[in-house]
């Protein structure tokens, strides 16, 4: 039964807020960095393949593809267009690894997800591949718990009105709960909804961006067990 409370639609990012993700990234950054050692330090590989990254976004997109077509890019880059083959064909190979890891759901979020659903309309919102983000959350077991899964290019204020109309009752009496500040709170914010910070120990520096701190509908917790409550205090009941 719903509530008729303010709050009647909770949005969940998913990779690093009901997943780990970006562990994977990063040790498989690490892996490319060695391949390429003699070429360059460490900090100097990954600084040249986040400027890649940071052009590609709006060619590729987010997710793994993306980020390993950046890879292959960053090599060709660095060894001035004399990458052997055979590194090439190491960069494919984990990539492909990654859109095959196994998935770890993180702490608390289970309960939580299960305590919500019925009370409130719960929406997965995520960023990147299409099928890699289907396979994680079929791995999840996570699904039949969401009434809605939505997939998108990006996230921004107009991504939350027009889902948060679309599932609910628009993004005043909407919440997104996520580990980014950048995709998750801001825009949720800017939309006319609340913003609920769950930091992550990994997050990826292009979703680095200051804490809405003054906001009213600024919140943030220290993991998503601490959601239900955040949201009775927070929430008008009859």
């Amino acid at each position: 039964m719903r509530t008729s409370s303010e709050v009647t639609t909770i949005g969940f990012d998913a990779d690093d807020t009901l997943w780990q993700n970006e562990q994977f990234f990063r040790m498989t950054e690490k892996r490319f960095a060695a391949m390429l050692a003699d070429h360059g330090e460490e900090k100097q590989i990954s600084a040249r393949l986040l400027e890649a990254e940071r052009r590609n976004l709006a060619v590729y997109g987010f997710g793994i593809k993306g980020f390993t077509l950046s890879m292959v890019e960053t090599a060709i880059e660095v060894t001035d267009g004399r990458v052997p083959a055979s590194v090439i064909a190491r960069i494919l190979d984990a990539g492909r690894e990654m859109l095959a890891h196994p998935i770890e759901v993180l702490p608390h979020v289970r309960e939580t997800v299960e305590k919500l659903a019925g009370v409130y309309r719960l929406v997965m919102i995520t960023k990147g591949d299409l099928f890699d983000q289907e396979r994680k959350l079929a791995g999840s077991g996570l699904g039949d718990l969401f009434d809605a899964v939505e997939i998108v290019s990006d996230k921004n204020a107009a991504t939350y009105a027009r889902l948060f109309s679309r599932h609910g009752d628009g993004p005043a009496k909407s919440m997104m709960v996520g580990n980014s500040l950048k995709s998750d709170v801001v825009p949720a914010i800017e939309a006319g909804g609340w913003g609920v910070h769950v930091p992550h120990e990994l997050t990826w520096v292009l979703e680095h961006v200051e804490a809405p701190v003054a906001d009213p509908r600024f919140r943030q917790i220290s993991n998503l067990g601490q959601l239900p409550e955040l949201i009775q205090s927070i929430t008008k009941r009859d």
